[in-house]
């Protein structure tokens, strides 16, 4: 079975496909960390991801996603977070899965309004010598980090938040249309409790629709 989390940032999709991953073995893949990583060796990637916090376009992204896991021979038991985030997109991957024999059985979408994101993304910090991502409201550094350190990067600045925000809306929202109307959406309430979020996601993924 393969699934996709969507939801915009700060919806807690990172959250979920670990808990995800850890219960069921399947292998998840975070698709911002992954371009993060690309983009320490790939200036064109870091100047679109980090520096203008903005998206890649559909076929660049789709080609280092499709490369990922034709180099790892992965093509089932996938949890897809923040990939496919657009129409385009999921038709590209829907063909790719299609031509190794699988598919996308699970479409979940983690629901919160712009305020909360805004506050959820705006508390983010990296600890610059273990690249770990703390937030100061739900998942502060212990106390043998000291918080003085810690970097906020620019694309978690409230302005460049909602900047953020509008273009995942206007890239996500026909998907998100089109898969409502196919009947695969499942649409969760991030603002719920983080378990209460992953026994729906686990109650849905039995069903057999």
């Amino acid at each position: 079975m393969n699934v996709v989390l969507l939801g915009p940032q700060g919806s807690g999709k990172g959250t979920q496909g670990e808990l995800l991953a850890e219960k069921t073995g399947m292998y998840y893949f975070d698709a911002g960390a992954y371009l993060r990583e690309i983009s320490k060796t790939r200036p064109d990637i870091d100047e679109i991801v980090n520096k203008r916090g903005a998206l890649l376009p559909d076929d660049m992204v789709y080609k280092l996603v499709r490369d990922h896991f034709i180099e790892k021979n992965q093509f089932d038991n996938i949890i897809f977070d923040g990939y496919p985030r657009s129409l385009p997109q999921w038709n590209l991957i829907s063909e790719f899965l299609k031509s190794h024999g699988t598919t996308v059985e699970k479409v979940f979408l983690l629901t919160i309004n712009e305020e909360e994101t805004v506050r959820r993304l705006s508390a983010l910090r990296i600890d610059p010598n273990t690249d770990i991502i703390y937030n100061l409201i739900t998942n502060p550094p212990p106390p043998t980090v000291d918080q003085s350190t810690l970097i906020h990067r620019e694309d978690d600045q409230p302005e460049a938040i909602k900047v953020r925000l509008s273009a995942y809306h206007t890239s996500t929202q026909p998907l998100v249309n089109e898969l409502r109307s196919q009947g695969k959406l499942i649409e969760i309430d991030g603002t719920q409790s983080i378990t209460d979020i992953h026994q729906h996601i686990l109650e849905k993924m039995s069903q057999n629709s």
